[in-house]
């Protein structure tokens, strides 16, 4: 059983509450555009598991139906511990290697670009990770782990891993020793030079210390966010495919067909040898790094906050509703991955009109397609009175961010 839906009020209301601690301590962990980047990231990657086959959820199915291997006991207590314990080694292995293969940092790589650490950046997780995290995981089946203790454990150990994104949180003395806490997963996502690539645990940290990654966090060295090259972005599209655009573009311009076959499977950060023009190294600098903040209107910034409200709610009440045909689904995804582009150029503060203009256009074709279907008529209803709500105050956004721009 998935138990992480179940989770996500909990997630949010405990965002909310980190926020307002902030505010009141005075040490604000919390800027509105990388949060809202974070959460769409977190939307998509929901919405995108309704509507991609989980190639690894049909080998594991099969594995565990057609080739009659000896499963364990579900009812078995132990059998839930051996499998919590086991999927967490496992995942160790897949943490460590999504960051030192470039195949697969470039689909673990969106976790990291926030340049913030709070708990809004346990909920940015990658689009893409259903096509390769599985291949991980095939030994828990073949030892005789059953598929409803794997699902179950799988999403305890996410759960679990949602709270230590805090930079609020001290380090707890003998529990760091063993578990994966805020302190040394601080470390993980820090980039710089002594912390980068350390701590991959996920609720166990004995992994890192057993295996040479570990890393504890220094009072004196400031954890700096992010990621080597940075995205400069808050789009969520690009920063879940701009690693899979930069091998692709490696694999093309290279010129020799060994460094072509190594580009895929390199170390992270590699480059063919063989390219007509090397890169530039990145030059990360802890005393000149700065975050990536472009100025926006405040009304850009609640403009931008309704849109996250209004696809959390799509989200929750019509994806998960169960009514949609699979068609359906392909377009009410897409529509929510373009509403979260469009409203990318307005944080990155960029010109967002003429697209806006394009969305709510589709959106009227939507909203009148499925006023035709009686099981959608709420659907189209809401959708057309959320196009008129936006077309009234889009006017308003344009001219507030145009003002900036000129200023």
């Amino acid at each position: 059983m998935d138990y992480v839906p179940y989770a996500v009020p909990f997630f949010l209301l405990a965002i909310l509450i980190e926020l307002a601690y902030g505010i009141i301590k005075k040490n604000n962990t919390y800027r509105l555009n990388d949060a809202i980047s974070s959460l769409f990231m977190g939307s998509l990657r929901s919405a995108n598991k309704l509507i991609i086959i989980s190639f690894g959820g049909y080998i594991f199915y099969f594995i565990e139906t057609h080739n009659g291997l000896w499963r364990m006991d579900a009812s078995s207590p132990l059998v839930w511990i051996f499998a919590f314990v086991v999927y967490d080694f496992f995942y160790y292995w897949f943490h460590r290697i999504s960051h030192e293969r470039q195949l697969f940092w470039a689909s673990h790589v969106a976790h990291h670009q926030s340049e913030d650490y709070n708990l809004s950046t346990a909920l940015r997780q990658t689009g893409t990770g259903a096509f390769v995290t599985w291949v991980f995981f095939i030994p828990v089946f073949l030892i005789g782990v059953p598929s409803y203790v794997f699902v179950s454990v799988a999403s305890i150990n996410l759960i679990y891993q949602f709270w230590v994104h805090s930079e609020h949180i001290p380090k707890l003395g003998w529990y760091e020793k063993f578990f994966v806490t805020a302190s040394n997963h601080r470390v993980h996502h820090a980039q710089n030079d002594n912390y980068i690539d350390k701590n991959y645990g996920g609720v166990f940290i004995i992994w890192d210390r057993m295996f040479g990654t570990y890393k504890e966090e220094d009072e004196n060295e400031a954890p700096i966010y992010g990621i080597r090259g940075t995205l400069n972005t808050f789009n969520p599209i690009w920063a879940n495919l701009h690693i899979y655009f930069s091998m692709a573009k490696d694999i093309w311009n290279a010129q020799n067909w060994k460094d072509k076959f190594l580009v895929p499977f390199a170390r992270t950060g590699w480059k063919p040898s063989s390219l007509p023009e090397q890169p530039l190294k990145d030059n990360f600098d802890v005393e000149t790094f700065q975050k990536y903040n472009p100025e926006v209107s405040r009304k850009v910034k609640i403009y931008s906050f309704f849109q996250f409200l209004a696809l959390a709610y799509v989200g929750l009440m019509v994806l998960e509703s169960g009514e949609l045909s699979y068609q359906q689904l392909w377009i009410t995804v897409g529509m929510m991955a373009f509403t979260m582009y469009c409203t990318s150029l307005w944080l990155d503060g960029k010109e967002g009109y003429a697209m806006e203009i394009t969305r709510l256009a589709l959106c009227v074709i939507i909203g009148v397609y499925s006023l035709f279907d009686v099981s959608l008529e709420f659907i189209a209803i809401s959708l057309l009175s959320y196009v008129v709500l936006n077309v009234l105050v889009l006017p308003i956004i344009d001219r507030s961010q145009k003002l900036i721009r000129t200023n």
